[in-house]
């Protein structure tokens, strides 16, 4: 659970300079190697300008080597040329979207066992509003009103984006599906960074993180850190 970029959406602006600049110095710099994955905005057609506007982004802060792979469906994850490209990165970033577009996508795909083969060497690996969600042991899809299992790169947590927007409205629901797992709200502009200190999470950006063990919730403001277990044990 090391070298993890947790954030609530509305990214790529505001004072997500402060997470992400953060980001790209943890992945070893401004000549790390930046790799997005538009996927989670395919369904919509919206993955090639999504993509684009996450380069500008990252160049805008002073990265200096950022590309977009065009994991878009199951035969583009499956691509061994695009498979390397991710091997290579030091930061993964995988944007939002369609959360379960995205999960379906990448499980058990070539390129998800790039990002993890990147990540055992090193990289780091984020993901904005959908691309946070699926990170976790579970994922909720409010247009079903059903938990799916998500990638699992975060045990025992599920991410609620947006939470100082529309993301609150799910705590109930979700502490009655998930109890035993610790639901992580995330504001907008807002991230939560592991892999600086072992064991230890640092809230980032405008906002806060909010989590909710049993039903308890304990919310935490930037520049906070914290430990993502139960915050009352």
């Amino acid at each position: 659970m090391n070298r993890l970029l947790l954030a609530g959406g509305a990214e790529f602006g505001g004072q997500m300079v402060v997470p992400d600049r953060e980001a790209i110095a943890l992945a070893g710099g401004e000549n790390a190697q930046i790799v997005i994955l538009p996927t989670a905005a395919a369904p919509d057609n919206n993955h090639t300008r999504a993509g684009l506007n996450g380069k500008r982004w990252f160049e805008s802060l002073g990265a200096g080597s950022v590309q977009v792979a065009p994991v878009i469906d199951a035969a583009s994850a499956a691509s061994e040329e695009i498979a390397a490209q991710i091997r290579s990165a030091r930061l993964v970033y995988l944007l939002g979207g369609f959360t379960h577009y995205l999960a379906q996508t990448l499980a058990g795909s070539l390129a998800w066992e790039a990002v993890l083969e990147a990540h055992r060497a090193g990289a780091v690996i984020a993901g904005s509003s959908a691309g946070a969600m699926v990170l976790a042991q579970h994922y909720f899809d409010p247009g079903m009103g059903r938990v799916y299992d998500g990638l699992g790169l975060v045990p025992r947590v599920c991410v609620l984006p947006h939470f100082n927007t529309f993301g609150k409205s799910w705590v109930n629901r979700l502490l009655e599906l998930l109890p035993q797992d610790i639901l992580v709200g995330l504001d907008e502009r807002t991230g939560i960074l592991a892999g600086e200190v072992s064991g230890q999470w640092r809230v980032l950006g405008q906002g806060s993180a909010t989590l909710y063990y049993r039903g308890k919730p304990a919310t935490y403001q930037a520049g906070a850190y914290f430990q993502l277990a139960s915050p009352h044990a």
